[in-house]
């Protein structure tokens, strides 16, 4: 770690996230990886569909990026699924390819078939959602389990157990339920399932703590969703408590408020804890805007990470700082360069927010002459035309305006 992690080229935060007192607790892995499941679990997000071309378009990116596994979907939802599952399996293109399966072993002779590495399992983990959900009887969810695990294991795929509704189970009944496959089933890797992002964070650390506890020789997996805002700040917690896998998707698509967003996370991690998980940041913008096209989803204008209007500085006192600090000392204003996620350079922009110093930048650049007071004029035009228009200004737009406005 260097003297001053919280200050790097790339950014600048807070000097107490390494404080002493902060870090002493720390148990992050030394390696974290990637597992991606925009491909299967993003998918789920309502409207969302994608055909062949889309998803290997997607794939293809995120290799590109360095994300380390691929879940590249389901075999036994659809041909088209089992069609992708299959041509990603047999690419040697950088990630490690897993498939998804329910804990049957149709499922797995399906995962087998497409020919990938991994799969993960998934099983109801909470009697009320086995009872009311499923209409199972408890101990058919335990039977299934240990079955088609051992069959994965017997065929050669490595498997991660993943309890579905997790955090809302009684936990020793789900401790038991896990402990009996992992005795009489087989299992390499636990996820640890919030489902429901129903957990808080400080819940998370006791359920981390207590899996480690009971399971300390299996490698566990953070998979939590976004129903409180709660799964990136949930994920770095379970990772500072020795998780050691990251499921996420891109922008945080996923079933009902969606997945834990790799951006978001991953940046998190460079520059709030200085941890590089080999990850390319600096094509987080195009992947982003790649996905978002092929979903058909409009991403925030002031989403973290890859927001259009993120670099985009209105406000005037802000604009000040920004063009007294320039490029060198950019971090200054901003808590990371934009070059870091593959965003375009921060600019002071015009509309009703914008205070003198932008309104002398912009007549600059368009090389229109004008003294204090015209400027100021110019400014309040500004203004009056942001309260009717509710946007930014376009160049022409303002050139217009301030040549009207010098010449009345």
């Amino acid at each position: 770690m260097t003297d001053t992690p919280w200050k790097q080229e790339g950014w600048f935060t807070s000097p107490w996230n390494f404080d002493p007192e902060v870090t002493k607790d720390w148990k992050f892995p030394k390696d974290i990886i990637i597992h991606d499941v925009t491909l299967r679990d993003g998918e789920q997000q309502a409207g969302i569909a994608y055909d062949y071309d889309d998803k290997i378009r997607i794939a293809e990116g995120l290799a590109e990026i360095g994300v380390q596994r691929l879940e590249a979907g389901m075999p036994v939802v659809s041909k088209d699924d089992q069609r992708v599952v299959e041509e990603l399996a047999k690419r040697d293109f950088g990630p490690k390819v897993y498939s998804f399966a329910r804990c049957m072993v149709d499922d797995v002779k399906r995962a087998v078939d497409a020919g990938v590495k991994g799969v993960i399992m998934e099983v109801p983990a909470s009697p009320h959602l086995i009872e009311k959900g499923y209409r199972w009887e408890l101990d058919r969810a335990i039977d299934l389990s240990i079955e088609s695990t051992s069959y994965a294991r017997d065929q050669g795929l490595e498997v991660v157990f993943f309890p579905i509704d997790f955090t809302r189970s009684d936990l020793v009944w789900v401790c038991d339920l896990i402990e009996r496959v992992g005795k009489e089933g087989h299992m390499d890797g636990l996820a640890l399932v919030d489902t429901m992002g129903a957990t808080s964070i400080h819940a998370m650390q006791f359920f981390v703590r207590t899996m480690k506890n009971r399971f300390p020789d299996i490698p566990l997996e953070a998979h939590f969703h976004m129903d409180f805002g709660m799964g990136i700040a949930n994920t770095i917690m379970a990772l500072s408590e020795g998780v050691e896998v990251i499921q996420s998707t891109v922008l945080g698509v996923g079933e009902r408020a969606g997945n834990v967003p790799m951006e978001e996370t991953v940046m998190a991690l460079k520059c709030l804890y200085n941890i590089d998980i080999g990850i390319k940041t600096e094509q987080f913008k195009a992947l982003a805007d790649m996905v978002a096209e092929i979903s058909n989803i409009q991403i925030p204008s002031n989403r973290p990470i890859v927001g259009d209007n993120l670099f985009k500085v209105e406000s005037g006192i802000i604009a000040t700082w920004l063009l007294n600090c320039g490029y060198e000392d950019q971090t200054e204003v901003m808590p990371f360069r934009p070059s870091l996620v593959g965003q375009a350079e921060p600019e002071a922009v015009m509309g009703k927010g914008s205070g003198i110093d932008n309104c002398k930048h912009w007549l600059d650049k368009f090389q229109i002459q004008a003294n204090e007071e015209q400027a100021m004029e110019v400014l309040m035009a500004v203004k009056e035309w942001g309260l009717v228009h509710k946007r930014l200004m376009k160049d022409d737009e303002f050139a217009t305006l301030a040549k009207d406005v010098l010449e009345n």
